[in-house]
């Protein structure tokens, strides 16, 4: 795929804080030729505005990031599909990284770094990427990235409340495994640092074991965002 273009695909919800700052970081990914479609799920802040004029389309959906993520890769126009949260930057070189992956895979994702500089952070990005290299399961926070067409088989982005990245690769891994790159996005560690850093990671590994087990997402997802 080395001539192909990537849509980048970034769901957003009142991201008007740092959606400018985010999206300056993907210019060069512009220049390049590759797309930047921000699908919005309804802000109530300043987000569009911000956001439009370092993108090139803005797509409005209902709020969920699997119907917004779903909607930006039916307006996109790349082979591949790059789908990444407003707080992650990815590499100076991502489209070289990835266009070059999905010539041997169908899908794929990257290391992440957390941002912030507690110690305890580097312990989570690690298991995060170990775990994630060891079953083939990728996270929202690790830019999934995948051939249009192997998306589109596997059905686009299950339309649950929560887990729709885990849900996903699953999917993708009965086309084939992914490829795990070792090169890094840089992701927020906000969510760690906000909710504590002990409290935060309990709460993922809980979320996740519920999930296995089959608990329905609807539940997860309300005691993720009481």
């Amino acid at each position: 795929m080395s001539d192909a273009h990537l849509s980048i695909i970034i769901p957003a919800l009142n991201e008007a804080s740092g959606v400018a700052e985010s999206l300056q970081h993907l210019q060069i990914l512009r220049r390049r030729g590759h797309e930047i479609i921000l699908a919005d799920g309804g802000s109530q802040d300043a987000t569009v505005t911000l956001a439009q004029p370092w993108v090139d389309r803005v797509i409005h959906s209902s709020r969920g990031r699997a119907l917004q993520m779903n909607a930006g890769a039916q307006a996109a126009h790349g082979q591949a599909l790059v789908f990444l949260h407003a707080d992650t930057q990815l590499p100076p070189d991502a489209d070289r990284l990835i266009l070059s992956a999905l010539e041997k895979r169908q899908w794929g994702r990257f290391d992440v770094r957390l941002s912030g500089t507690h110690p305890l952070l580097r312990i989570v990005e690690w298991m995060m990427n170990w775990r994630s290299r060891l079953t083939g399961i990728a996270t929202g926070d690790q830019a999934i990235f995948v051939r249009r067409d192997s998306f589109q088989h596997a059905g686009g982005f299950p339309v649950i409340p929560l887990m729709e990245d885990i849900a996903l690769s699953r999917a993708l891994k009965r086309l084939g495994p992914p490829l795990c790159l070792r090169a890094r996005v840089v992701t927020s560690s906000r969510r760690w640092e906000q909710r504590g850093l002990m409290r935060t990671i309990l709460l993922m590994w809980w979320l996740r074991l519920a999930y296995a087990l089959g608990v329905d997402p609807s539940r997860i997802a309300k005691r993720y965002r009481p």
